[in-house]
Protein backbone atom coordinates (compact mmCIF):
# COMPACT_ATOMS: atom_id res chain seq x y z
CA UNK A 1 0.00 0.00 0.00
CA UNK A 2 1.25 3.52 -0.81
CA UNK A 3 0.00 6.98 0.02
CA UNK A 4 -2.09 8.76 -2.58
CA UNK A 5 -4.87 11.31 -2.80
CA UNK A 6 -7.23 8.74 -1.31
CA UNK A 7 -5.02 8.04 1.71
CA UNK A 8 -6.93 10.38 4.08
CA UNK A 9 -10.12 8.53 3.22
CA UNK A 10 -8.51 5.22 4.18
CA UNK A 11 -7.53 6.81 7.49
CA UNK A 12 -11.10 8.02 8.05
CA UNK A 13 -12.52 4.63 7.20
CA UNK A 14 -10.32 3.04 9.86
CA UNK A 15 -11.24 5.61 12.53
CA UNK A 16 -13.74 8.46 12.13
CA UNK A 17 -14.23 11.79 10.37
CA UNK A 18 -13.25 13.59 13.58
CA UNK A 19 -9.90 11.82 13.63
CA UNK A 20 -8.67 13.07 10.24
CA UNK A 21 -8.37 16.78 9.40
CA UNK A 22 -7.46 17.88 5.87
CA UNK A 23 -8.94 21.39 5.74
CA UNK A 24 -5.95 23.75 5.19
CA UNK A 25 -7.28 26.42 7.55
CA UNK A 26 -7.85 23.91 10.34
CA UNK A 27 -4.42 22.36 9.79
CA UNK A 28 -2.47 25.65 9.77
CA UNK A 29 -1.97 25.92 13.54
CA UNK A 30 -0.40 22.45 13.68
CA UNK A 31 2.14 23.13 10.92
CA UNK A 32 4.15 25.88 12.64
CA UNK A 33 5.99 25.69 15.94
CA UNK A 34 5.35 27.93 18.95
CA UNK A 35 8.35 30.18 18.14
CA UNK A 36 7.37 30.46 14.45
CA UNK A 37 10.83 29.29 13.45
CA UNK A 38 9.76 26.11 11.64
CA UNK A 39 6.88 25.45 9.27
CA UNK A 40 6.19 22.22 7.40
CA UNK A 41 3.61 20.45 5.28
CA UNK A 42 1.45 17.41 5.99
CA UNK A 43 -1.09 15.25 4.19
CA UNK A 44 -3.41 15.51 7.18
CA UNK A 45 -3.60 16.20 10.89
CA UNK A 46 -4.71 13.08 12.74
CA UNK A 47 -6.66 13.56 15.98
CA UNK A 48 -7.41 10.10 17.37
CA UNK A 49 -9.79 9.73 20.27
CA UNK A 50 -8.44 6.49 21.69
CA UNK A 51 -5.37 4.30 21.84
CA UNK A 52 -7.07 1.89 19.45
CA UNK A 53 -7.46 4.69 16.89
CA UNK A 54 -3.79 5.66 17.32
CA UNK A 55 -2.85 2.04 16.65
CA UNK A 56 -5.02 1.84 13.53
CA UNK A 57 -3.67 5.12 12.14
CA UNK A 58 -0.04 4.21 12.79
CA UNK A 59 -0.51 0.80 11.19
CA UNK A 60 -1.92 2.36 7.99
CA UNK A 61 0.89 4.93 7.87
CA UNK A 62 3.48 2.18 8.30
CA UNK A 63 1.95 0.17 5.46
CA UNK A 64 1.92 3.23 3.19
CA UNK A 65 5.38 4.49 4.20
CA UNK A 66 3.98 7.77 5.49
CA UNK A 67 5.99 9.50 8.21
CA UNK A 68 4.33 10.46 11.50
CA UNK A 69 5.09 13.61 13.49
CA UNK A 70 3.64 13.24 17.01
CA UNK A 71 2.43 16.48 18.55
CA UNK A 72 1.29 17.40 22.06
CA UNK A 73 0.49 20.98 23.02
CA UNK A 74 2.90 22.33 20.36
CA UNK A 75 4.72 24.38 23.01
CA UNK A 76 8.21 22.99 22.35
CA UNK A 77 11.17 25.29 21.75
CA UNK A 78 13.21 23.13 19.37
CA UNK A 79 10.83 22.38 16.48
CA UNK A 80 10.46 18.75 17.51
CA UNK A 81 6.73 18.59 16.74
CA UNK A 82 6.82 20.35 13.35
CA UNK A 83 6.95 18.51 10.00
CA UNK A 84 10.24 18.67 8.11
CA UNK A 85 11.09 17.94 4.49
CA UNK A 86 8.94 17.00 1.50
CA UNK A 87 8.32 13.29 2.15
CA UNK A 88 4.68 12.24 2.72
CA UNK A 89 3.89 12.78 6.37
CA UNK A 90 1.06 13.38 8.82
CA UNK A 91 0.86 15.14 12.16
CA UNK A 92 -0.56 12.96 14.91
CA UNK A 93 -2.05 15.15 17.63
CA UNK A 94 -3.01 13.54 20.92
CA UNK A 95 -5.14 16.55 21.95
CA UNK A 96 -8.46 14.64 21.97
CA UNK A 97 -7.06 11.96 24.28
CA UNK A 98 -7.17 14.18 27.37
CA UNK A 99 -8.83 12.09 30.08
CA UNK A 100 -7.45 11.83 33.59
CA UNK A 101 -8.34 8.22 34.23
CA UNK A 102 -7.67 7.91 37.95
CA UNK A 103 -5.99 9.47 40.98
CA UNK A 104 -4.69 7.38 43.87
CA UNK A 105 -3.81 9.66 46.82
CA UNK A 106 -2.71 6.71 48.96
CA UNK A 107 -0.51 5.07 46.33
CA UNK A 108 0.63 8.55 45.25
CA UNK A 109 -0.01 8.18 41.51
CA UNK A 110 -2.22 9.50 38.74
CA UNK A 111 -3.07 7.93 35.39
CA UNK A 112 -3.65 10.31 32.48
CA UNK A 113 -3.91 10.16 28.71
CA UNK A 114 -1.24 11.81 26.60
CA UNK A 115 -3.38 14.78 25.60
CA UNK A 116 -4.21 15.76 29.18
CA UNK A 117 -3.04 19.32 29.88
CA UNK A 118 -0.30 19.53 32.51
CA UNK A 119 -2.23 22.14 34.48
CA UNK A 120 -5.30 19.87 34.57
CA UNK A 121 -3.19 17.01 35.93
CA UNK A 122 -1.72 19.28 38.60
CA UNK A 123 -5.21 20.47 39.56
CA UNK A 124 -6.52 16.89 39.76
CA UNK A 125 -3.66 16.03 42.10
CA UNK A 126 -4.26 19.13 44.21
CA UNK A 127 -7.93 18.18 44.58
CA UNK A 128 -6.70 15.05 46.39
CA UNK A 129 -4.23 17.08 48.49
CA UNK A 130 -1.31 15.79 46.42
CA UNK A 131 1.15 17.39 44.01
CA UNK A 132 2.37 16.51 40.54
CA UNK A 133 5.59 18.52 40.72
CA UNK A 134 6.41 19.24 37.06
CA UNK A 135 5.80 22.99 36.69
CA UNK A 136 6.42 24.93 33.48
CA UNK A 137 5.59 28.38 32.17
CA UNK A 138 3.57 26.60 29.44
CA UNK A 139 1.70 24.26 31.80
CA UNK A 140 -1.64 25.69 30.65
CA UNK A 141 -1.09 24.20 27.19
CA UNK A 142 1.71 21.62 27.47
CA UNK A 143 0.44 18.03 27.48
CA UNK A 144 1.47 14.94 29.40
CA UNK A 145 2.56 13.16 26.22
CA UNK A 146 4.65 16.16 25.24
CA UNK A 147 6.43 16.52 28.56
CA UNK A 148 7.21 12.79 28.56
CA UNK A 149 8.43 12.79 24.95
CA UNK A 150 10.76 15.70 25.73
CA UNK A 151 11.58 14.69 29.33
CA UNK A 152 10.58 18.19 30.41
CA UNK A 153 12.27 19.88 33.34
CA UNK A 154 10.83 23.08 34.80
CA UNK A 155 11.42 24.89 38.05
CA UNK A 156 11.16 21.99 40.51
CA UNK A 157 13.82 19.63 39.13
CA UNK A 158 16.13 20.50 42.03
CA UNK A 159 13.86 18.65 44.45
CA UNK A 160 11.76 16.26 42.39
CA UNK A 161 13.86 15.46 39.32
CA UNK A 162 13.05 15.54 35.61
CA UNK A 163 9.86 14.08 34.13
CA UNK A 164 11.53 10.67 33.73
CA UNK A 165 11.87 10.51 37.52
CA UNK A 166 8.09 10.82 37.86
CA UNK A 167 6.93 8.24 35.29
CA UNK A 168 5.87 4.90 36.78
CA UNK A 169 4.17 3.33 33.77
CA UNK A 170 3.52 3.95 30.09
CA UNK A 171 1.17 2.96 27.33
CA UNK A 172 2.99 3.23 23.99
CA UNK A 173 2.11 2.60 20.34
CA UNK A 174 5.10 1.31 18.38
CA UNK A 175 6.00 2.13 14.79
CA UNK A 176 4.04 -0.85 13.42
CA UNK A 177 0.91 -0.04 15.44
CA UNK A 178 1.55 -2.52 18.26
CA UNK A 179 0.21 -1.32 21.62
CA UNK A 180 2.36 -1.88 24.72
CA UNK A 181 0.31 -1.43 27.90
CA UNK A 182 2.55 -1.13 30.95
CA UNK A 183 0.63 1.36 33.09
CA UNK A 184 1.37 -0.52 36.30
CA UNK A 185 1.91 1.95 39.17
CA UNK A 186 4.89 0.06 40.55
CA UNK A 187 7.90 1.68 42.16
CA UNK A 188 9.78 -1.63 42.14
CA UNK A 189 9.77 -3.74 38.98
CA UNK A 190 13.01 -5.42 37.97
CA UNK A 191 11.23 -7.90 35.70
CA UNK A 192 10.67 -5.42 32.86
CA UNK A 193 14.29 -4.26 32.26
CA UNK A 194 12.82 -0.76 32.49
CA UNK A 195 12.33 -0.33 28.73
CA UNK A 196 9.97 2.56 29.48
CA UNK A 197 12.94 4.90 29.87
CA UNK A 198 13.70 4.50 26.15
CA UNK A 199 10.55 6.44 25.25
CA UNK A 200 10.94 9.22 27.81
CA UNK A 201 12.84 12.03 26.11
CA UNK A 202 12.85 10.30 22.70
CA UNK A 203 10.82 13.14 21.10
CA UNK A 204 8.42 10.63 19.55
CA UNK A 205 11.15 9.05 17.44
CA UNK A 206 10.87 5.59 19.03
CA UNK A 207 7.16 5.28 19.79
CA UNK A 208 4.04 7.29 20.58
CA UNK A 209 3.09 7.69 24.24
CA UNK A 210 -0.70 7.48 24.61
CA UNK A 211 -1.05 7.35 28.41
CA UNK A 212 1.07 7.36 31.55
CA UNK A 213 0.98 6.57 35.22
CA UNK A 214 2.76 9.36 37.05
CA UNK A 215 4.17 9.65 40.53
CA UNK A 216 2.63 12.16 42.94
CA UNK A 217 4.12 13.60 46.12
CA UNK A 218 2.58 15.01 49.30
CA UNK A 219 1.53 18.61 48.74
CA UNK A 220 3.71 21.06 50.69
CA UNK A 221 1.61 22.91 53.26
CA UNK A 222 4.16 25.64 53.91
CA UNK A 223 6.00 27.78 51.38
CA UNK A 224 8.81 30.29 51.53
CA UNK A 225 9.80 32.43 48.52
CA UNK A 226 12.60 35.01 48.51
CA UNK A 227 14.37 37.18 45.94
CA UNK A 228 17.91 38.35 46.68
CA UNK A 229 20.60 40.15 44.68
CA UNK A 230 24.23 39.01 44.53
CA UNK A 231 27.32 40.52 42.90
CA UNK A 232 28.45 37.53 40.84
CA UNK A 233 27.79 33.89 40.00
CA UNK A 234 30.50 32.55 42.31
CA UNK A 235 28.68 34.20 45.21
CA UNK A 236 25.41 32.72 43.95
CA UNK A 237 27.00 29.28 44.31
CA UNK A 238 27.96 30.09 47.90
CA UNK A 239 24.34 31.01 48.63
CA UNK A 240 23.16 27.82 46.95
CA UNK A 241 25.49 25.64 48.96
CA UNK A 242 24.36 27.27 52.20
CA UNK A 243 20.69 26.95 51.26
CA UNK A 244 21.16 23.24 50.64
CA UNK A 245 22.86 22.79 53.99
CA UNK A 246 20.17 24.63 55.96
CA UNK A 247 17.01 23.73 54.04
CA UNK A 248 17.93 20.29 52.78
CA UNK A 249 15.09 18.51 50.95
CA UNK A 250 12.79 21.47 51.54
CA UNK A 251 14.69 23.49 48.89
CA UNK A 252 12.40 23.34 45.86
CA UNK A 253 13.78 25.90 43.40
CA UNK A 254 16.91 27.99 43.04
CA UNK A 255 16.75 30.30 40.01
CA UNK A 256 19.47 32.60 38.66
CA UNK A 257 18.68 35.70 36.57
CA UNK A 258 20.96 38.42 35.34
CA UNK A 259 19.88 41.98 36.12
CA UNK A 260 19.29 42.93 32.48
CA UNK A 261 16.79 40.08 32.06
CA UNK A 262 14.62 41.41 34.89
CA UNK A 263 15.00 44.98 33.64
CA UNK A 264 13.44 43.85 30.37
CA UNK A 265 10.53 42.36 32.32
CA UNK A 266 9.99 45.70 34.06
CA UNK A 267 10.12 47.50 30.71
CA UNK A 268 7.63 45.32 28.87
CA UNK A 269 5.26 44.27 31.66
CA UNK A 270 3.58 46.00 34.56
CA UNK A 271 5.77 44.22 37.10
CA UNK A 272 7.99 45.94 39.65
CA UNK A 273 11.31 44.53 40.81
CA UNK A 274 11.32 44.97 44.62
CA UNK A 275 15.05 44.24 44.99
CA UNK A 276 17.89 46.41 43.74
CA UNK A 277 21.69 46.72 43.44
CA UNK A 278 22.75 43.39 42.07
CA UNK A 279 24.37 42.10 38.90
CA UNK A 280 22.52 38.82 39.44
CA UNK A 281 19.32 37.84 41.20
CA UNK A 282 18.35 34.61 42.95
CA UNK A 283 14.78 33.37 43.34
CA UNK A 284 14.73 30.82 46.14
CA UNK A 285 11.73 28.69 47.06
CA UNK A 286 11.32 26.08 49.78
CA UNK A 287 8.31 23.97 50.61
CA UNK A 288 7.46 21.50 53.35
CA UNK A 289 4.63 19.58 54.95
CA UNK A 290 6.12 20.45 58.34
CA UNK A 291 5.81 23.68 60.28
CA UNK A 292 8.80 25.89 61.02
CA UNK A 293 9.79 26.44 57.39
CA UNK A 294 9.42 30.23 57.52
CA UNK A 295 11.70 30.56 60.51
CA UNK A 296 14.33 28.25 59.00
CA UNK A 297 14.26 30.08 55.66
CA UNK A 298 14.56 33.48 57.31
CA UNK A 299 17.49 32.27 59.43
CA UNK A 300 19.20 30.98 56.29
CA UNK A 301 18.76 34.36 54.58
CA UNK A 302 20.03 36.22 57.64
CA UNK A 303 23.21 34.14 57.42
CA UNK A 304 23.52 35.04 53.73
CA UNK A 305 23.39 38.76 54.53
CA UNK A 306 25.71 38.46 57.52
CA UNK A 307 28.30 36.75 55.32
CA UNK A 308 28.06 39.64 52.86
CA UNK A 309 26.90 37.47 49.99
CA UNK A 310 23.64 39.31 49.26
CA UNK A 311 23.29 43.04 48.67
CA UNK A 312 19.48 43.31 48.89
CA UNK A 313 16.54 40.98 49.24
CA UNK A 314 12.89 40.43 50.05
CA UNK A 315 10.89 37.53 51.50
CA UNK A 316 7.31 37.13 50.30
CA UNK A 317 4.86 37.71 53.16
CA UNK A 318 1.83 36.38 51.30
CA UNK A 319 0.88 34.02 48.50
CA UNK A 320 0.24 37.03 46.28
CA UNK A 321 3.72 38.42 46.86
CA UNK A 322 5.24 35.00 46.21
CA UNK A 323 3.35 34.80 42.93
CA UNK A 324 4.61 38.29 42.02
CA UNK A 325 8.21 37.23 42.54
CA UNK A 326 7.67 34.18 40.36
CA UNK A 327 5.93 36.30 37.71
CA UNK A 328 9.15 38.28 37.33
CA UNK A 329 10.98 35.05 36.54
CA UNK A 330 8.27 33.59 34.33
CA UNK A 331 7.98 36.69 32.12
CA UNK A 332 11.64 36.72 31.12
CA UNK A 333 11.08 34.69 27.95
CA UNK A 334 8.17 36.90 26.85
CA UNK A 335 10.16 40.05 27.61
CA UNK A 336 12.99 38.66 25.52
CA UNK A 337 10.61 38.08 22.61
CA UNK A 338 9.43 41.69 22.85
CA UNK A 339 13.04 42.91 22.84
CA UNK A 340 13.87 41.60 19.36
CA UNK A 341 15.39 38.59 17.70
CA UNK A 342 17.11 36.08 19.96
CA UNK A 343 19.14 32.88 19.73
CA UNK A 344 18.18 30.44 22.47
CA UNK A 345 20.51 27.99 24.19
CA UNK A 346 19.28 25.45 26.73
CA UNK A 347 22.42 24.11 28.36
CA UNK A 348 23.46 22.17 31.43
CA UNK A 349 26.84 22.10 33.12
CA UNK A 350 28.44 20.82 36.29
CA UNK A 351 27.26 23.51 38.70
CA UNK A 352 30.78 24.38 39.80
CA UNK A 353 31.71 25.17 36.17
CA UNK A 354 29.21 28.00 35.72
CA UNK A 355 31.45 30.90 36.83
CA UNK A 356 34.25 29.92 34.43
CA UNK A 357 31.79 29.18 31.62
CA UNK A 358 29.96 32.50 31.97
CA UNK A 359 33.24 34.43 32.21
CA UNK A 360 34.48 32.82 28.98
CA UNK A 361 31.08 33.42 27.34
CA UNK A 362 31.10 37.10 28.30
CA UNK A 363 34.64 37.54 26.97
CA UNK A 364 34.18 35.68 23.70
CA UNK A 365 30.68 36.80 22.69
CA UNK A 366 31.69 40.33 21.51
CA UNK A 367 34.46 38.76 19.43
CA UNK A 368 31.86 36.71 17.55
CA UNK A 369 29.14 39.37 17.29
CA UNK A 370 29.90 42.90 18.49
CA UNK A 371 26.24 43.89 18.86
CA UNK A 372 25.13 40.76 20.69
CA UNK A 373 23.38 41.18 24.06
CA UNK A 374 23.23 38.28 26.54
CA UNK A 375 19.99 37.33 28.30
CA UNK A 376 20.99 34.68 30.85
CA UNK A 377 18.61 33.02 33.31
CA UNK A 378 17.58 29.58 34.45
CA UNK A 379 17.67 26.83 37.02
CA UNK A 380 21.05 27.15 38.72
CA UNK A 381 20.06 24.60 41.35
CA UNK A 382 19.94 21.77 38.82
CA UNK A 383 22.74 23.05 36.58
CA UNK A 384 20.54 24.31 33.72
CA UNK A 385 20.79 27.82 32.29
CA UNK A 386 19.20 29.45 29.26
CA UNK A 387 22.13 31.34 27.77
CA UNK A 388 20.10 33.35 25.27
CA UNK A 389 21.50 36.08 23.05
CA UNK A 390 19.70 39.04 21.50
CA UNK A 391 20.97 39.81 17.99
CA UNK A 392 20.39 42.42 15.30
CA UNK A 393 18.07 41.18 12.54
CA UNK A 394 20.88 40.95 9.99
CA UNK A 395 23.37 39.13 12.22
CA UNK A 396 24.28 35.50 11.56
CA UNK A 397 23.31 33.32 14.53
CA UNK A 398 25.52 30.36 13.55
CA UNK A 399 28.70 31.71 15.12
CA UNK A 400 26.93 32.59 18.36
CA UNK A 401 25.35 29.14 18.66
CA UNK A 402 28.67 27.43 17.96
CA UNK A 403 30.44 29.59 20.53
CA UNK A 404 27.96 28.69 23.28
CA UNK A 405 27.90 24.99 22.42
CA UNK A 406 31.68 24.74 22.11
CA UNK A 407 32.08 26.32 25.54
CA UNK A 408 29.47 23.98 26.99
CA UNK A 409 31.22 20.98 25.46
CA UNK A 410 34.61 22.15 26.76
CA UNK A 411 33.22 22.44 30.29
CA UNK A 412 31.69 18.95 30.28
CA UNK A 413 28.07 19.99 29.72
CA UNK A 414 25.11 19.24 27.45
CA UNK A 415 23.69 21.45 24.70
CA UNK A 416 20.15 20.37 25.55
CA UNK A 417 19.22 20.36 29.22
CA UNK A 418 15.41 20.21 29.01
CA UNK A 419 14.11 21.45 25.64
CA UNK A 420 15.21 18.50 23.49
CA UNK A 421 17.11 18.47 20.21
CA UNK A 422 14.15 18.71 17.85
CA UNK A 423 15.32 20.00 14.50
CA UNK A 424 16.84 23.12 16.06
CA UNK A 425 19.81 21.45 17.75
CA UNK A 426 20.22 18.12 15.94
CA UNK A 427 23.09 19.26 13.71
CA UNK A 428 25.00 20.61 16.71
CA UNK A 429 24.43 17.37 18.60
CA UNK A 430 25.85 15.43 15.67
CA UNK A 431 28.84 17.77 15.50
CA UNK A 432 29.72 17.43 19.18
CA UNK A 433 28.70 13.85 20.05
CA UNK A 434 31.10 10.94 19.78
CA UNK A 435 30.49 8.63 16.84
CA UNK A 436 30.20 5.57 19.10
CA UNK A 437 27.31 7.14 21.01
CA UNK A 438 25.55 8.13 17.80
CA UNK A 439 25.87 4.59 16.45
CA UNK A 440 24.48 3.13 19.68
CA UNK A 441 21.42 5.35 19.55
CA UNK A 442 21.04 4.63 15.85
CA UNK A 443 20.85 0.91 16.60
CA UNK A 444 18.05 1.51 19.09
CA UNK A 445 16.19 3.65 16.54
CA UNK A 446 16.59 1.01 13.84
CA UNK A 447 15.35 -1.74 16.13
CA UNK A 448 12.16 0.11 17.12
CA UNK A 449 11.47 2.02 13.89
CA UNK A 450 13.12 0.16 11.00
CA UNK A 451 11.32 2.25 8.35
CA UNK A 452 12.29 5.51 10.02
CA UNK A 453 8.71 6.84 9.91
CA UNK A 454 8.53 8.23 13.45
CA UNK A 455 9.38 11.93 13.60
CA UNK A 456 12.10 11.85 10.93
CA UNK A 457 14.82 14.48 11.11
CA UNK A 458 14.34 15.07 14.84
CA UNK A 459 17.16 13.95 17.10
CA UNK A 460 17.99 10.76 15.22
CA UNK A 461 18.08 9.79 11.58
CA UNK A 462 18.64 6.07 11.07
CA UNK A 463 20.00 6.75 7.61
CA UNK A 464 22.84 8.74 9.10
CA UNK A 465 23.39 6.81 12.33
CA UNK A 466 23.30 3.15 11.38
CA UNK A 467 26.30 1.21 12.54
CA UNK A 468 29.04 1.07 9.95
Amino acid sequence: MTAGDEFPERLRAATSDAAVVTDPDMMAGYLTDWRHMFTGQAIAVLRPGSTQEVSALVRLCAEAGVAIVPQGGNTGLAGGATPQGDAPQVILSLARMNNIRSVDPVGLCIEAEAGAILQSVREAATAEDRLFPVSLAAEGSATIGGIIATNAGGVNVLRYGMTRDLVLGLEVVLADGTVIDALRPLRKDNAARYWKQLFIGSEGALGIVTAATLRLVPRPLHRSVALVSVPDVQTALSVFSHAQTVLGDALTAFELMEAAALERVETHFNLTLPVQSGAWYLLIEAGSTLSGLAETSEAMLEDVFEKGWATDGVVASSAGQADHLWALREHITEAEAKSGRSVKHDVSLPIAAFPAFLEAFGTRLPEVEAEATPNVFGHLGDGNLHVNVLLPKEADSTGVMRLVHDLVHAHGGSISAEHGLGQYRVAEWERLTARAEQVLLGRIKTALDPQGILNPGKGLSIKEHKAA
